[in-house]
Protein backbone atom coordinates (compact mmCIF):
# COMPACT_ATOMS: atom_id res chain seq x y z
CA UNK A 1 0.00 0.00 0.00
CA UNK A 2 1.65 3.30 -0.86
CA UNK A 3 1.73 5.82 1.63
CA UNK A 4 -0.11 9.03 1.26
CA UNK A 5 2.19 12.01 2.64
CA UNK A 6 -0.05 14.48 2.10
CA UNK A 7 -3.01 15.30 0.17
CA UNK A 8 -4.70 18.42 -1.44
CA UNK A 9 -7.35 20.09 -3.28
CA UNK A 10 -5.87 18.14 -6.41
CA UNK A 11 -3.55 15.97 -5.88
CA UNK A 12 -1.88 13.27 -3.79
CA UNK A 13 1.67 13.60 -2.15
CA UNK A 14 3.25 9.86 -2.13
CA UNK A 15 6.46 8.24 -1.03
CA UNK A 16 8.73 7.15 -3.35
CA UNK A 17 10.99 4.02 -3.25
CA UNK A 18 13.86 6.54 -2.77
CA UNK A 19 14.18 8.80 -0.14
CA UNK A 20 15.10 11.48 -1.53
CA UNK A 21 11.96 11.72 -4.06
CA UNK A 22 8.04 11.35 -4.20
CA UNK A 23 5.52 10.64 -6.57
CA UNK A 24 2.54 13.85 -7.11
CA UNK A 25 -0.87 12.16 -8.47
CA UNK A 26 -2.91 14.50 -9.98
CA UNK A 27 -6.90 14.24 -8.74
CA UNK A 28 -10.09 14.94 -11.18
CA UNK A 29 -11.00 16.72 -8.33
CA UNK A 30 -12.50 20.71 -9.34
CA UNK A 31 -12.51 23.12 -6.55
CA UNK A 32 -12.81 26.96 -6.21
CA UNK A 33 -13.37 29.31 -2.93
CA UNK A 34 -11.82 27.63 -0.56
CA UNK A 35 -12.97 23.99 -1.07
CA UNK A 36 -16.47 25.44 -0.81
CA UNK A 37 -17.44 24.46 -4.66
CA UNK A 38 -16.28 20.93 -5.21
CA UNK A 39 -16.76 18.89 -8.28
CA UNK A 40 -15.21 15.74 -10.13
CA UNK A 41 -14.39 16.27 -14.17
CA UNK A 42 -13.32 13.39 -15.55
CA UNK A 43 -9.80 13.79 -17.62
CA UNK A 44 -9.20 16.86 -15.82
CA UNK A 45 -6.28 14.88 -13.61
CA UNK A 46 -4.55 14.12 -16.62
CA UNK A 47 -4.82 17.18 -18.36
CA UNK A 48 -3.21 19.09 -15.32
CA UNK A 49 -0.38 16.47 -15.29
CA UNK A 50 0.39 16.90 -19.17
CA UNK A 51 0.01 20.46 -19.18
CA UNK A 52 2.65 20.83 -16.18
CA UNK A 53 5.03 18.50 -17.30
CA UNK A 54 5.12 20.48 -20.43
CA UNK A 55 6.16 23.48 -18.90
CA UNK A 56 8.49 22.37 -16.33
CA UNK A 57 10.71 20.45 -19.07
CA UNK A 58 10.54 24.00 -20.94
CA UNK A 59 11.74 25.80 -17.71
CA UNK A 60 13.98 23.44 -17.04
CA UNK A 61 15.58 23.90 -20.66
CA UNK A 62 15.62 27.28 -20.42
CA UNK A 63 18.07 26.97 -16.77
CA UNK A 64 15.04 26.91 -13.81
CA UNK A 65 15.65 24.47 -11.55
CA UNK A 66 12.54 22.70 -10.76
CA UNK A 67 11.24 19.06 -8.67
CA UNK A 68 10.20 17.20 -12.00
CA UNK A 69 11.99 14.04 -12.41
CA UNK A 70 10.01 12.30 -15.06
CA UNK A 71 6.19 11.38 -15.29
CA UNK A 72 5.28 7.69 -14.42
CA UNK A 73 2.18 7.57 -16.28
CA UNK A 74 -0.55 10.24 -17.21
CA UNK A 75 -1.20 11.17 -13.62
CA UNK A 76 1.96 10.78 -11.73
CA UNK A 77 4.86 12.30 -11.65
CA UNK A 78 8.31 11.33 -9.71
CA UNK A 79 9.38 14.32 -8.41
CA UNK A 80 12.41 15.67 -5.96
CA UNK A 81 11.57 15.87 -1.95
CA UNK A 82 11.68 19.84 -0.52
CA UNK A 83 10.94 21.61 1.70
CA UNK A 84 8.06 23.38 0.91
CA UNK A 85 8.72 27.14 1.64
CA UNK A 86 4.92 28.25 2.99
CA UNK A 87 4.35 30.87 0.64
CA UNK A 88 2.60 31.32 -2.85
CA UNK A 89 4.24 33.66 -5.11
CA UNK A 90 1.48 35.07 -7.11
CA UNK A 91 2.86 37.41 -10.90
CA UNK A 92 0.27 39.13 -12.31
CA UNK A 93 0.72 40.80 -15.80
CA UNK A 94 -3.45 41.57 -16.27
CA UNK A 95 -5.70 42.98 -13.58
CA UNK A 96 -8.20 40.06 -12.81
CA UNK A 97 -9.87 38.60 -10.21
CA UNK A 98 -9.43 39.55 -6.68
CA UNK A 99 -6.94 41.77 -8.12
CA UNK A 100 -9.07 44.00 -10.02
CA UNK A 101 -11.69 43.82 -7.09
CA UNK A 102 -9.44 44.98 -4.09
CA UNK A 103 -7.84 48.18 -6.22
CA UNK A 104 -10.86 49.14 -8.30
CA UNK A 105 -9.18 48.17 -12.00
CA UNK A 106 -11.12 46.54 -14.79
CA UNK A 107 -10.51 43.17 -16.02
CA UNK A 108 -8.25 42.98 -18.65
CA UNK A 109 -6.09 46.18 -17.94
CA UNK A 110 -2.50 45.45 -18.90
CA UNK A 111 -0.18 46.41 -15.94
CA UNK A 112 3.01 48.60 -16.07
CA UNK A 113 4.86 46.18 -15.09
CA UNK A 114 4.49 42.32 -13.75
CA UNK A 115 3.69 43.01 -10.35
CA UNK A 116 4.88 40.12 -7.85
CA UNK A 117 2.63 39.59 -4.35
CA UNK A 118 2.79 36.69 -1.77
CA UNK A 119 0.34 34.90 0.36
CA UNK A 120 0.57 32.88 3.05
CA UNK A 121 -0.03 28.60 2.18
CA UNK A 122 -2.66 28.39 4.49
CA UNK A 123 -5.86 26.53 3.84
CA UNK A 124 -7.16 27.06 7.79
CA UNK A 125 -6.66 31.01 6.92
CA UNK A 126 -7.74 31.05 3.86
CA UNK A 127 -4.76 32.14 2.24
CA UNK A 128 -4.01 36.11 3.44
CA UNK A 129 -1.65 38.21 1.33
CA UNK A 130 1.19 38.27 3.08
CA UNK A 131 4.49 40.98 2.80
CA UNK A 132 7.97 40.56 2.50
CA UNK A 133 9.04 42.27 6.28
CA UNK A 134 6.16 39.70 7.73
CA UNK A 135 7.32 36.63 6.59
CA UNK A 136 11.39 37.64 7.37
CA UNK A 137 9.18 38.62 10.68
CA UNK A 138 7.73 35.19 10.96
CA UNK A 139 10.89 33.61 9.67
CA UNK A 140 9.30 31.92 6.89
CA UNK A 141 11.88 32.58 4.57
CA UNK A 142 14.85 35.18 5.03
CA UNK A 143 15.78 38.33 3.02
CA UNK A 144 17.83 36.66 0.56
CA UNK A 145 15.40 33.11 -0.43
CA UNK A 146 12.52 36.32 -1.10
CA UNK A 147 14.79 38.39 -3.42
CA UNK A 148 15.67 34.60 -5.22
CA UNK A 149 11.58 33.94 -5.17
CA UNK A 150 11.12 37.55 -6.72
CA UNK A 151 14.08 36.86 -9.32
CA UNK A 152 13.31 33.36 -10.21
CA UNK A 153 9.16 34.42 -10.19
CA UNK A 154 10.09 37.00 -13.22
CA UNK A 155 12.38 35.20 -14.92
CA UNK A 156 9.37 32.44 -15.50
CA UNK A 157 7.04 34.98 -16.22
CA UNK A 158 9.20 36.23 -19.21
CA UNK A 159 9.65 32.11 -20.55
CA UNK A 160 5.89 31.67 -20.34
CA UNK A 161 4.55 35.29 -21.65
CA UNK A 162 6.73 33.98 -24.28
CA UNK A 163 5.71 30.32 -24.69
CA UNK A 164 1.93 31.15 -24.06
CA UNK A 165 1.81 34.17 -26.68
CA UNK A 166 3.40 31.57 -29.16
CA UNK A 167 0.70 29.42 -28.52
CA UNK A 168 -2.28 31.50 -29.18
CA UNK A 169 -2.55 32.55 -25.49
CA UNK A 170 -2.23 35.66 -23.05
CA UNK A 171 -0.47 34.79 -19.75
CA UNK A 172 -2.71 36.93 -17.64
CA UNK A 173 -1.50 35.83 -13.82
CA UNK A 174 -0.18 32.64 -12.40
CA UNK A 175 0.98 31.38 -8.40
CA UNK A 176 4.33 29.70 -8.10
CA UNK A 177 5.15 27.41 -4.91
CA UNK A 178 9.14 27.10 -3.88
CA UNK A 179 10.73 24.35 -1.49
CA UNK A 180 14.18 23.77 -0.38
CA UNK A 181 16.34 20.94 -1.57
CA UNK A 182 19.94 19.84 -1.64
CA UNK A 183 19.78 21.96 -5.03
CA UNK A 184 18.82 24.93 -3.78
CA UNK A 185 15.90 26.68 -3.55
CA UNK A 186 13.58 24.99 -6.65
CA UNK A 187 10.38 25.24 -7.86
CA UNK A 188 7.69 22.67 -6.98
CA UNK A 189 3.95 22.08 -7.30
CA UNK A 190 2.41 22.40 -10.87
CA UNK A 191 1.66 25.06 -13.31
CA UNK A 192 -1.37 24.17 -15.00
CA UNK A 193 -4.49 26.19 -15.77
CA UNK A 194 -5.71 25.56 -11.89
CA UNK A 195 -2.81 27.76 -10.69
CA UNK A 196 -2.66 30.53 -14.42
CA UNK A 197 -5.50 32.89 -15.61
CA UNK A 198 -5.08 31.97 -19.46
CA UNK A 199 -7.15 33.62 -21.77
CA UNK A 200 -7.34 32.86 -25.72
CA UNK A 201 -5.24 36.00 -27.78
CA UNK A 202 -7.79 37.95 -29.94
CA UNK A 203 -10.76 37.00 -27.60
CA UNK A 204 -10.04 36.79 -24.07
CA UNK A 205 -11.67 33.29 -24.13
CA UNK A 206 -11.45 32.01 -20.34
CA UNK A 207 -9.16 29.06 -20.95
CA UNK A 208 -8.68 28.23 -17.20
CA UNK A 209 -10.32 27.08 -14.07
CA UNK A 210 -12.33 30.39 -14.02
CA UNK A 211 -14.66 28.25 -16.45
CA UNK A 212 -15.46 26.42 -13.01
CA UNK A 213 -15.68 29.24 -10.43
CA UNK A 214 -17.58 31.23 -12.88
CA UNK A 215 -20.20 28.05 -14.06
CA UNK A 216 -19.15 28.88 -17.68
CA UNK A 217 -18.97 25.45 -18.24
CA UNK A 218 -16.54 23.43 -20.70
CA UNK A 219 -13.75 23.28 -18.12
CA UNK A 220 -12.08 20.30 -19.24
CA UNK A 221 -12.30 21.16 -22.71
CA UNK A 222 -10.36 24.44 -22.37
CA UNK A 223 -7.55 22.75 -20.35
CA UNK A 224 -7.61 20.57 -23.74
CA UNK A 225 -7.28 23.28 -25.65
CA UNK A 226 -4.33 24.65 -23.49
CA UNK A 227 -2.78 21.63 -24.02
CA UNK A 228 -3.27 21.08 -27.39
CA UNK A 229 -1.63 24.25 -28.32
CA UNK A 230 1.41 24.10 -26.00
CA UNK A 231 2.12 20.95 -27.94
CA UNK A 232 1.68 22.75 -31.34
CA UNK A 233 4.79 25.08 -30.47
CA UNK A 234 6.58 22.65 -28.47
Amino acid sequence: MEKVLYEGKSKLVCAALDEQNCIIRYKDTATAFDGKKKEELHGKGALNAAISNFIYRYLEDNGVKTHFIKALDETSVLVKRAEIIMVEVIVRNVAAGSFSRKYGVPEGYWLKNAAVEFSLKSDELGDPMINATQITALGIASKAELEELVQTALKINKLLVELFMKAGIKLIDFKLEFGRSGDGIILCDEISPDSCRLWEDGTDKKLDKDRFRQELGGVTEGYADVLRRLKSVG
